[in-house]
């Protein structure tokens, strides 16, 4: 499954948790951000909806790339959502809806869906899943509520929290992938390769530990 040409990751997202996750697995993306209005798509089901959204990213940015022959290209997009006592929850409109997110959230579970699509630009080829993992929020107080409000992070994200910075404190658990809360999921995004017959150890550019290069194994 490997290639006798480089591969080009571009990854359709703003998202600066998932281009650092694939940094850190020796994948240096280039990002172009999709432009797409997730407002206008609607779905009863988290699944479908961050799927839904994660393959219009995809193929918004697929559609404004010109590829090289030297290179294979391929297009990740991705779009998480939480999935909390019935509701859908992307990111929170402002201050005063995190907040009473976290006074619902607080002592109890959620999941957080992250959609994957996966378009192999060069040999008009695709493959997209959906990664799933559960939650469990600290029971925390109305003040470490106020004070991580006021700090902006949760308004940034899907279901107002983050494991990877400041929300990570407030977190007592998961059950899955930590990626996936991330906003990517690697053991995902590995098998997804594989179904456009393509090793993940053919986007390796560096080996993040101690900062060493090597040279590309694809």
């Amino acid at each position: 499954m490997s290639t006798s040409v480089p591969v080009r990751l571009v990854l359709a997202s703003q998202s600066p948790a998932r281009r650092k996750l694939l940094q850190a697995a020796g994948i240096e993306p280039d990002v172009l951000v999709s432009g797409v209005d997730e407002s206008q798509v609607v779905s009863e089901r988290a699944e479908d909806l961050c799927l839904e959204l994660a393959r219009l990213k995809a193929q918004a940015v697929r559609d404004r790339l010109r590829p090289s022959p030297d290179e294979r290209t391929l297009v990740l997009g991705c779009d998480s959502v939480l999935a909390f006592d019935g509701e859908i929850l992307g990111k929170p409109d402002d201050a005063a809806d995190a907040t009473r997110r976290w006074q619902r959230m607080r002592g109890r579970s959620g999941v957080l869906h992250t959609g994957h699509s996966l378009i192999d630009v060069t040999h008009e080829s695709q493959a997209e899943a959906v990664a799933s993992t559960t939650v469990h929020f600290a029971d925390i107080s109305d003040e470490e509520i106020a004070a991580y409000v006021a700090t902006g992070e949760p308004l940034a994200v899907a279901g107002a929290f983050t494991i990877d910075g400041l929300g990570g404190a407030f977190l007592t658990g998961i059950e899955g992938d930590p990626g996936t809360v991330v906003g990517l999921s690697l053991p995902l995004l590995r098998r997804l390769l594989g179904e456009v017959e393509l090793s993940i150890v053919d986007l390796w550019t560096k080996v993040a530990p101690g900062g060493q290069e090597i040279q590309h194994l694809g």
